[in-house]
């Protein structure tokens, strides 16, 4: 047993320093490299965690961005074949799908010529595009080809991002 604290006591006395000796206070040259290695690797793996999570976001608003203003075309052209009345004031001939020719008659609202003055509005606000930062969209006409870069400009059937950037999926935000 006296083995055992003997050796207690030499291992606190390394530690601590023996009774009445003082003990020199900061740290040295190697644990200092030590911890600023250590520091350096977790920032390494921390910020590409963090940029792509930062993407990951503006992803997801983007695609809420999107559907908000699908929705709000799809509503267009239903209420187009509801109230006649849009399709006579605001839409050319050519257009016989019924879908918008702007987007700002989404949010500034269209009337339905039903004579009370009765204006209806699809959108609040034109969402920004959270890629580019910018209120643009890139449209794309019912009678154009999916695969087509620039509108016909007859009506507006979809929209999507101007980006020229790749998601985190591979695919180019213009064709999301």
């Amino acid at each position: 047993m006296n083995g055992v604290i003997q050796r207690v006591r030499v291992r606190v006395q390394a530690c601590f320093g023996r009774p009445g000796e003082q003990r020199s206070r900061g740290v040295t040259l190697v644990e200092l490299v030590a911890v600023s290695a250590i520091l350096l690797v977790m920032a390494g793996v921390t910020l590409p965690v963090a940029n792509t999570m930062v993407k990951r976001q503006k992803e997801l608003e983007l695609r809420r961005s999107l559907r908000e203003i699908r929705e709000a075309i799809d509503r267009f052209q239903a209420d187009v074949q509801r109230y006649p009345g849009i399709k006579t004031q605001y839409l050319s001939v050519s257009n016989e799908e019924g879908y918008p020719e702007e987007l700002k008659w989404l949010y500034e609202g269209v009337d339905t010529g039903q004579g009370a003055k009765e204006v209806l509005k699809y959108l609040r606000r034109l969402p920004i595009d959270p890629i580019t930062g910018d209120e643009e969209w890139a449209t794309r006409s019912s009678r154009d080809r999916p695969d087509s870069l620039f509108s016909d400009g007859i009506n507006i059937f979809d929209v999507h991002s101007k980006s020229d950037k790749v998601g985190l999926n591979g695919v180019p935000y213009s064709e999301w």
